[in-house]
């Protein structure tokens, strides 16, 4: 059962390792990007940015969920596409090359819909394969978003 707030909310008090992964409750994990972080868009890049940067996707991922939920509407498309791209990631560095694809594809999609600086970013997730490297990856990844 997931963890809830006092309003009934899901939230994610469970420790994580490196790669997202669920750990024991009581076992030290990875810092988390709090629930209710809700980032401007500058602060979204540079956080996601520096994740990356630590080879930490599925943390950058959490900061592009963040500013998903709270981004205008005409801006829910992109984040919600950075932050399947880097849980296509996070698979990569999990080994599962099928799912890395499968969401490097629907964030590449939503990324290069939004069209700009963003267009790279998506051209770059959607070369990537499942047999990719994923420190490479990541790095490219990093290299093509803007900030």
């Amino acid at each position: 059962m997931r963890d809830r707030d006092p309003e009934g909310r899901p939230r994610s008090a469970r420790p994580r390792d490196a790669y997202g992964r669920p750990l024991p409750y009581g076992a030290p994990g990875m810092p988390r990007v709090p629930d209710d972080y809700a980032p401007t868009t500058e602060q979204a890049l540079a956080d996601g940015r520096r994740f990356l940067r630590d080879g930490l996707p599925f943390n950058a991922h959490e900061v592009f969920e963040g500013r998903w939920k709270c981004a205008p509407e005409d801006e829910r498309d992109l984040w919600q596409g950075l932050a399947q791209i880097c849980v296509g990631l996070t698979h990569l560095q999990r080994g599962n090359g099928r799912g890395a694809v499968t969401l490097l594809s629907r964030g590449a999609a939503k990324a290069q819909s939004y069209g700009g600086a963003y267009d790279a970013v998506g051209r770059a997730a959607s070369g990537l394969s499942q047999d990719s490297d994923p420190g490479e990856a990541v790095a490219l990844i990093l290299a093509e978003l803007p900030g």
